[in-house]
């Protein structure tokens, strides 16, 4: 026999039922929320370093490089771009607001608008290129199932998933999704594939084969920085949630440096040692090669996840008062739109372009919170207290700009991300003291 229910508590089941998650918008996260540690930021960080889009990007250090050359600008250009990126967590960490928040104590809140603004549009790229490169990837395993319309199948499919797990937040996906299933599954697919490219003959003298100088090796060495460059933007948007600020470091720079590190490489290794002509050819035709695809797409969409939560997370520096997840969806439905009509081959200039930005705002960042204010601030400065615009800061930040692109138009070959970087940091710097 069915037990008599209560009314209101029958209604209070169905509606939690069906609420959505919580969300953590432009205000501090209260300290019971701060629960990651250490392992938590390693599987992350680890896990967004990894994908068809490093892939793609260590493709394009070669023939320009040999593969030793590669893997040494690999491994260096991931450091560094591992250690500025997690010195970006330091302020999410410990203050626990996202990271285009964080700006408006360094260019005041009006200020801080413009680098959201870019912000949000390069996480419309990166969304649009995700769901690209998963549902290319799905199409070469499906075959042409709904005709011309297949891409674009994928294309949903993938960007409504990824557009869920956006709306579930970090604690859910890193927690329940990543930790429990998606990381481990890549974390034994790159062995598997490390294995079949090395045991194949001939490969110490491919290794060492030199290129042909298409590409200098600082030039190389700016899109291997861009690639953790383009995520400091969103790192407090997920490092605020540490329970301290050093594990929060150490599990990203290890995690990423590692994983980027070993991308670049294998992506690079994949068009040299097997001789494909592109990435998802080259993955295809290992052995159990469309089940290694498989398990890549599985992987690949959580950095889709991050691009969406944190567009929506920069949406709200601007737009407070909105709900977090109606950003989710309109940036969700932009990327789909993106990724059934735009190039992948712009993809190249696309980072070179991040680095252009986002290098010289970092080195603000870095001037002003380590070097200036020795890395105190109050919390009234990111909220009541920020004031309209800082000028100087946007002045550095321009100074920057202009210095990256000079040197990539007029001297590629020196390499324009750490000149770009010391150049908008030391004016900041300068300008701060004298004012």
């Amino acid at each position: 026999m069915k037990k008599n229910i209560p009314i209101e508590r029958d209604v209070k089941f169905r509606t939690n039922f069906i609420k959505l998650p919580p969300e953590w918008g432009p205000e501090p996260v209260p300290e019971r929320i701060k629960t990651l540690g250490f392992l938590d930021y390693f599987v992350l960080w680890s896990s967004l370093g990894v994908g068809l889009l490093v892939f793609l990007a260590g493709s394009l250090l070669v023939p320009g490089l040999s593969l030793f050359e590669v893997f040494m600008v690999s491994l260096a250009g991931s450091v560094v771009g591992s250690l500025l990126l997690a010195s970006a967590g330091l302020i999410g960490s410990k203050y626990g607001i996202p990271t285009m928040v964080s700006l408006r104590a360094i260019m005041g809140k009006k200020g801080s608008f413009v680098p959201t603004f870019f912000n949000i549009i390069q996480l419309v790229g990166w969304t649009a290129f995700e769901i690209m490169i998963m549902s290319q990837a799905a199409t070469s395993i499906s075959g042409p199932i709904f005709g011309g319309f297949t891409n674009h199948f994928w294309v949903i499919v993938f960007g409504v998933f990824c557009g869920l797990l956006a709306i579930g937040g970090p604690l859910i996906v890193i927690r329940h999704w990543l930790e429990k299933f998606a990381v481990w599954i890549i974390y034994g697919l790159t062995i598997w594939i490390t294995y079949q490219i090395f045991s194949s003959p001939n490969v110490a003298d491919l290794i060492f084969r030199p290129g042909d100088g298409s590409i200098p090796f600082l030039l190389a060495l700016d899109l291997v920085i861009a690639m953790p460059i383009s995520w400091w933007p969103l790192i407090s948007d997920f490092n605020r949630f540490s329970r301290e600020e050093k594990s929060a470091f150490t599990g990203t720079f290890l995690g990423y440096t590692l994983s980027n590190t070993w991308f670049y490489f294998i992506g690079a290794a994949l068009i040299v040692i097997l001789g494909a002509r592109d990435i998802i050819s080259s993955i295809l035709g290992l052995i159990f090669g469309s089940l290694a695809m498989v398990l890549i797409l599985v992987d690949e969409t959580d950095n889709a996840f991050a691009d969406i939560y944190s567009a929506a997370v920069s949406f709200q520096n601007i737009f407070s008062k909105t709900k977090q997840w109606k950003f989710i969806v309109l940036i969700d439905v932009a990327g789909i739109i993106l990724a059934m009509s735009l190039p992948l081959a712009q993809y190249e200039v696309f980072l070179l372009m991040i680095g252009a930005l986002f290098v010289p705002l970092l080195g603000v960042v870095f001037s002003d919170y380590i070097l200036l204010r020795k890395q105190n601030y109050s919390i009234d400065e990111f909220y009541e207290n920020a004031t309209g615009v800082k000028i100087r800061a946007i002045i550095s930040w321009l100074i920057g700009i202009a210095t990256y692109f000079f040197i990539y138009t007029q001297y590629p070959e020196i390499g324009a991300s750490l000149p770009a970087f010391a150049i908008s940091a030391l004016s900041h710097y300068l300008i701060g003291k004298m004012s």
